[in-house]
């Protein structure tokens, strides 16, 4: 097996949007924020080679919104899903496998695209089985209003149409040992309904796909989550339990939407589970 951390592009977002509750004066001390309030936010992949199979975690927003759309985020730097994994002599045609962790537009924006004519939306991905499960499937498509705006349909339903779409069974519980896909799935429900969580066994580390889960270095604190979040009451349940463990058995957490660090680790404290480390995984995995 082999891993490789893929940059699809970067954005900002608000930065009291980022944290919610947490004050500016607190958050701002890792994730500065510009004179508009936005901080900046990387849309950061994984690229798993295994075998014959070529599995690639979440695609960041695509292309195929308008210049209106795109206005919103503020995109900034040169990374492309294309060119990142040309820089690792692959192309999206080899994909095998596309692992969706939850089908908000900067996760999964990238699954669809235009044809050449611009007439009709097509998977950007013509050889690759797509991966969700039914739970969060049903949450995406019949969507409530304060989400409504995350799950756009041109991301969503040409998945289905197009015949590619397969779903993760969790059999009823929270954690899918052993996948189809090789590694366990966390499922967590605090920041959308069934967000997916991999967890990878990788040169003898456990390395975790953090997602919205634990979006930047920043949010490591217990307090500090999302005001996306639907549910954070039980994103504060699930990120107790999951940091307890991370700390406990040293697991490396890749970072989506940190813009400066790909991973970073945390450790227990007097003052419960604190951030340890931020790393650069390609500086870790050579």
């Amino acid at each position: 097996m082999k891993i490789y951390s893929v940059e699809t592009g970067s954005f900002k977002l608000d930065g009291g949007a980022m944290f919610g509750v947490v004050p500016r004066v607190l958050w701002e001390k890792t994730n500065p924020a510009d004179f508009n309030n936005q901080i900046d936010l990387a849309m950061r992949c994984m690229l798993i080679e295994d075998g014959d199979r070529l599995i690639l975690i979440d695609n960041g927003m695509g292309n195929k919104q308008s210049d209106k759309f795109f206005g919103h985020f503020h995109l900034w730097g040169d990374a492309t899903l294309d060119s990142s994994l040309a820089q690792y002599g692959f192309h999206r045609d080899d994909v095998t496998d596309v692992f969706l962790t939850h089908l908000h537009f900067d996760h999964a924006g990238g699954s669809i695209e235009w044809n050449k004519d611009k007439t009709f939306y097509q998977p950007a991905f013509k050889n690759a089985k797509f991966w969700s499960n039914s739970d969060h499937w049903k949450w995406a498509t019949e969507p409530n209003p304060r989400e409504k705006a995350s799950f756009l349909n041109e991301n969503i339903n040409p998945i289905e149409d197009s015949g590619q779409l397969n779903f993760i069974d969790f059999k009823g519980n929270n954690i899918l040992k052993g996948s189809e896909l090789g590694f366990d799935i966390l499922r967590v429900d605090g920041h959308t309904d069934a967000q997916m969580i991999p967890m990878i066994n990788y040169q003898g580390k456990k390395l975790v796909f953090m997602a919205d889960f634990l979006p930047t270095s920043g949010h490591v604190a217990l307090p500090y989550i999302m005001g996306y979040d639907t549910r954070p009451l039980i994103t504060m349940d699930e990120k107790q339990v999951f940091m307890k463990e991370a700390a406990d058995n040293e697991y490396l957490l890749f970072l989506e939407h940190d813009a400066y660090h790909s991973v970073c680790t945390v450790k227990n404290t007097d003052r419960g589970v604190k951030l340890d480390q931020t790393l650069q995984f390609n500086d870790i995995f050579v």
